[in-house]
Order: structure tokens, then sequence, then C-alpha cells
């Protein structure tokens, strides 16, 4: 597997538009927001409001994990409808969302969910309208699922590997910056696999084989089995294709990041690319993604990476990334004061580490990105509810051990009226 990050490139669009700057994003979700954000007036406060708090840049969803898409379109279902409110079909949405931000001095990103279909909690979304088969296969504790049967996962997670799903995800990219080029860039969300129990396709099993360049004579145990441990489901049993298989899933997630980048670039030469992903990178494996710099070696940290891994890490062909640091504690001492042990994705459990915090996740970060591109450090407003204070110490942990700072989401800036919090903690941060 070898692989050829676009450095250059990279570097000059961090050195153009980042140098001395420290941006500071607010996202605005699509359907948390989509009665607030339906007219105009409400646009208008809501938008003097992040400006006066002092953001850059917001980053505004136009791809909910429904797939459909906020924008008149000709390939995706344009939402017009939310929880039974419709928005008027004269509305233009994004053109004044971009309008309205950039009177008010704002850069504005769109935000696509690209791997999910479907939202199971109301049965909606691509995948239930037109393309099931797209939805994901997950081997589980009780064998082969199909991911539209989980109901306990809200979003309908698709397979990364199917080359028509990439082919789809891409001409979306290309419409949306072909038809809104004022946009300072896109920015890619769930690009991933759902977890280690995706996807155990027979798509997929072909297509490592191929890769391979060999038959598995045991699917899918040659690449895994779930194993009952003392806590319960613990993944402890390797087949001798599982290192192997990581790294495919890690390169699959690569192509398409750098297939995207092209797209993007093509339609939009001058658009920012950028991605959003978990902060936790020694875990982050176990969705397929490898978002690292191509010159960081994970092999000599790590178990689970082979020595060709790191070709897989596409930090190069990023203009900006933003991480979800998704960690109460503030700090690396925090955290390894918690005793409450932690669980990953895999069932396994284990003591907290130094990274299960916003400081420690955004030393990581900068630890294992190698500043190759700007990297804003992420906050759940959310986790933070009933404790303003342990809030504005996160923004500040993130200001000072990241490039920057992004809020998710503005539904609960306005639900918990932390405006002032936030105004306060930005000054003081930077």
């Amino acid at each position: 597997m070898k692989r050829f990050p676009v450095f250059l490139i990279s570097i000059f669009t961090f050195s153009l538009l980042h140098a001395g700057e420290r941006h500071t994003l607010l996202w605005f979700d699509a359907t948390a927001n989509f009665v607030r954000l339906s007219s105009v007036d409400s646009v208008r406060i809501y938008l003097d409001k992040t400006k006066a708090a002092g953001f850059t840049d917001i980053v505004v969803d136009v791809k909910p994990t429904t797939g459909e898409v906020l924008y008149p379109s000709a390939i995706a279902p344009e939402m017009k409808e939310w929880h039974g409110f419709h928005r008027d079909s004269a509305y233009q949405f994004l053109s004044i969302m971009i309008k309205e931000a950039h009177r008010r001095g704002l850069r504005i990103h769109a935000s696509l969910n690209i791997f999910s279909g479907g939202h199971h909690f109301f049965d909606r979304g691509i995948c239930y309208i037109e393309h099931p088969a797209w939805a994901s296969t997950l081997y589980t504790d009780t064998g082969m699922v199909g991911m539209m049967s989980v109901k306990a996962k809200y979003s309908t997670m698709l397979n990364p590997a199917n080359p028509e799903i990439q082919r789809y995800e891409l001409s979306i990219l290309k419409e949306l910056a072909s038809r809104y080029p004022q946009l300072d860039g896109v920015i890619l969300d769930r690009v991933r696999y759902d977890g280690i129990a995706a996807d155990f396709s027979d798509m997929s099993r072909k297509l490592f084989e191929k890769h391979i360049g060999a038959a598995l004579q045991r699917f899918p145990g040659d690449i895994f089995e779930w194993k009952k441990g003392p806590t319960g489901i613990s993944f402890t049993s390797e087949g001798p294709h599982y290192h192997a298989w990581l790294e495919w899933r890690a390169g699959v997630i690569y192509d398409f990041i750098a297939a995207a980048r092209k797209t993007v670039k093509e339609a939009a030469p001058k658009m920012s690319f950028g991605d959003y992903t978990g902060a936790w990178y020694p875990i982050y494996y176990e969705v397929g993604v490898n978002w690292a710099s191509s010159t960081y070696d994970p092999a000599l940290q790590y178990a689970w990476a082979t020595r060709e891994y790191k070709n897989t890490g596409y930090a190069e062909l990023l203009d900006l990334f933003t991480t979800g640091n998704y960690f109460y504690e503030v700090t690396k001492e925090e955290a390894l004061a918690n005793k409450k042990p932690a669980q990953t994705e895999t069932g396994r459990v284990g003591h907290r580490e130094y990274w299960y915090s916003v400081e420690g996740s955004c030393e990581i970060a900068a630890e294992v990105t190698r500043k190759v591109v700007p990297v804003y450090g992420g906050l759940y407003v959310e986790q933070y509810a009933g404790h303003p204070e342990q809030f504005a110490r996160a923004v500040k942990m993130c200001l000072k051990k990241s490039d920057g700072l992004m809020i998710f989401d503005l539904v609960h800036v306005v639900n918990y009226n932390w405006w002032s919090v936030l105004t306060e903690a930005i000054r003081e941060g930077r």
C-alpha cells in the first residue's frame, strides 16, 4: 500500500489561510436547529450572537445523518420538514446563511455526514427511501446483523468500501462545491466505519481478499472472534488477518479522503477542505480511521498497527481539522484521578489514560498530526450541563493546547444561555 500525501498543498493552505489566527468555530446542527434557523430574522439574531461571542467561523450542517440535504439538489433528497415543521418552499437556507455570515465577517463551512444514510429513531433517511442495501453489515456477538435493525444506534452507517456509495457521496460534494463556491470551506463528518464490528458484508470480504491476494478460509474468524469475558463481551481473539484488516480499512478511508479533496478542489480551488473526527487516537482504529500525519508511525507505540499502517495517515490532505475532545475532565490530572473504568466500542474495559481529558487529547492530536494541519480542539457543550465553570476551563484549554476551538453545538449554547460564559472564556483564552 503506497500512498503519497500532498504535503506542500496542505502546508501552503495552512500558511495562507490560518497563520497568525486563532480560529473559533461554532457548529450549527441541521436537525437540532431546524426550526430555529427557518427565518432570516432568526438567522441574523444567532449570527449576531455568534460574532459578539468571539467566533470567527461557523460550521453549518447541510447533510445530517439521514442523508438528506438542506439545499436544492439533483442528487440527494432535500430536507424540507423535520418533526412536523415545514420550511417555506422559497426559503433558501444555505444561500441565506452564506450571505448573512459574510456580512458579519464570519467564515462559513458546510458540514456533511458522509457515510450515514438514516436515523433509526425515526426510520428516516436514504436507506429507508431508496438504498437499504447500502447499510453496513455488523459482526456482533450474536452473529451478522444488518445496520438498519440495530435500533439502539441512531445513525444508519453505510459501508465505506462500497464503490457505489463512494461515487454517490463524491457526486454530492462536487454538486455542493460547484453550486456554492462562496462557501469558505467544507468539513466532512462520519468518514468512518460504525465501529470494530463493521463492515462484514460479502462485498467487504471480497474486496479485502482482493487486497491481500488470498481467499479467507474462515470468515469472520480469520479477522477476529467475540469472546465472553468476566466484564461482559470482550474482543479477545484476533485472527491471522486481523492487523491486515485494520490496515485495509484505514486505507479505504484514506483513499476516499484523497478523492474527496480532489473533487472539492477541482470544483472550487480556493475552498478549504476539512475533516471532523473523535480525538481519541489510540482507539480510533476501531472505526477504521488514521487521521495522523503519514510521517507518524503508530506501530512504534501501538500493537494494533502494522509497519505499513502509517501510510494511511491523511493529515497532509487536510486544510483544516477539528477533533471532538469530548471529555468532562479538562486536565490530565483530572482524568488520571477518575477511577471509573473506561469502555471502548469493543466492550473492553480498562483504566483511564491521560488522553481521556481535553488537555491530553489535544496534546496527542498535536503529536500524531505533527502540526502539518491546524487542529481545532472541539467541545460537546452538553457534557458540561450544570457546570459552566468546567465548560469555561475546557474552552480555555482548547485555545491553549490546540490551534483554535470548535463548539458543538449552537442548540446547547442557546438552551443553557451560555453566551456570556463563552464570550468571557474565548476572550481570556486568546
